[in-house]
C-alpha cells in the first residue's frame, strides 16, 4: 500500500449513503508502513463542486468515469478495508493533493518545506 493509492471499500461508513465508494489513502508512507492498523483517507465522489479543497481524478487513475478527492471529508479507516487496489495517482496529481490537503487543514506550505521540518 502506497500513498496516493486508490480503493473500492465496501460499506465504508453508516453515513454514507453508497454500498461501496473509492478512498485515496493520503497518509504518510511511514505510518502506512508502520504496524499501525489503521490509515487516514480521503472519499472519491462523482461530484465535483470546484472548490480548492478537492482534485479532480478520472480514468488515468483508474476510476470509470471523472471524479474528485474530497479533502473536507477526511476518514481514519482500517487497513484490512482496503484490498480492493483501483489504482494510484501520478505525481502531478500527488502534489496537486498535498496542496489540496493544506488548502484543507489551513496549513501554511511554506512552513512545512523540508528545511522547516528539520527546526
Amino acid at each position: 500500500m502506497q500513498r496516493g493509492d486508490l480503493f473500492l471499500v465496501t460499506r465504508p461508513g453508516s453515513a454514507d449513503p453508497r454500498k461501496q465508494r473509492v478512498f485515496v489513502v493520503v497518509s504518510r508512507q511511514v505510518l502506512i508502513d508502520s504496524k499501525f492498523s489503521s490509515v487516514v483517507c480521503a472519499p472519491v465522489y462523482s461530484r465535483y463542486d470546484g472548490l480548492r479543497t478537492q482534485v479532480t481524478v478520472g480514468v488515468e487513475e483508474g476510476l470509470k468515469h471523472e471524479s474528485s478527492i474530497h479533502c473536507d471529508e477526511l476518514a481514519s479507516l482500517p487497513k484490512s478495508l482496503l484490498t480492493h487496489f483501483v489504482g494510484h495517482l501520478g505525481k502531478v496529481k500527488l502534489d496537486q493533493l498535498d496542496r489540496v490537503l493544506a488548502a484543507a487543514l489551513d496549513l501554511d506550505l511554506m512552513l512545512l518545506s523540508p528545511e522547516a521540518m528539520l527546526q
